[in-house]
């Protein structure tokens, strides 16, 4: 299997998010490129958001959704669990897919001293997971992403099933963002 680069994650992320959206039930408001305005504001941009350009788009992913949470330590490791990680940071937040991941690794791995639940990948996440995936091997990957993506569709009906609203998005949500 090929090792995917951030710039091919970025790029399949992009191909999933689309280009300008402002749908009236998404709570991120006007979108391009899966970015919202916020996140877009935040990162210094002040124009329409239908002009966001692809170049800061692909920047604000691989500085804000794959770098900073520590993602790039992860596909040091494995390029599948990091591309799981970094959607489902696009899609749910930063902080999410690493509570995730922990959860797991402390499950997986049932170690005495189990990683504090914190979202915040670190070093002792990556010796954890390395830890697993030196114990499991590539089964061990394919059953890690697994477990991302329960917990990821879990929380997905959660969602819609709380807020209305979401449900207008619920469908797209398991068929584009829930891999088995």
């Amino acid at each position: 299997m090929p090792r995917l680069t951030i710039n091919q994650m970025i790029d399949e992320v992009i191909r999933k998010e689309g280009g300008y959206s402002n749908h009236p039930a998404d709570k991120g408001g006007s979108t391009n490129f899966g970015i919202t305005e916020a996140v877009a504001r935040q990162n210094g941009y002040t124009g329409r958001m239908q002009d966001l350009p692809r170049g800061l788009a692909e920047k604000i992913y691989r500085d804000k959704y794959f770098i900073k949470p520590g993602y790039d330590q992860i596909h040091l490791l494995s390029v599948a669990i990091a591309e799981e990680l970094f959607d489902t940071a696009v899609n749910m937040g930063v902080g999410v897919p690493g509570l995730w991941l922990q959860r797991a690794l402390n499950l997986f791995n049932d170690a005495a001293q189990p990683l504090v639940v914190d979202g915040k990948i670190g070093q002792a996440t990556v010796l954890a997971l390395k830890s697993f995936l030196n114990r499991r091997g590539t089964e061990g990957e394919v059953v890690m992403v697994r477990a991302l993506n329960c917990l990821q569709g879990a929380r997905y009906f959660e969602l819609a099933e709380t807020r209305p609203a979401n449900r207008a998005f619920i469908y797209g949500w398991i068929a584009n963002r829930v891999g088995v």
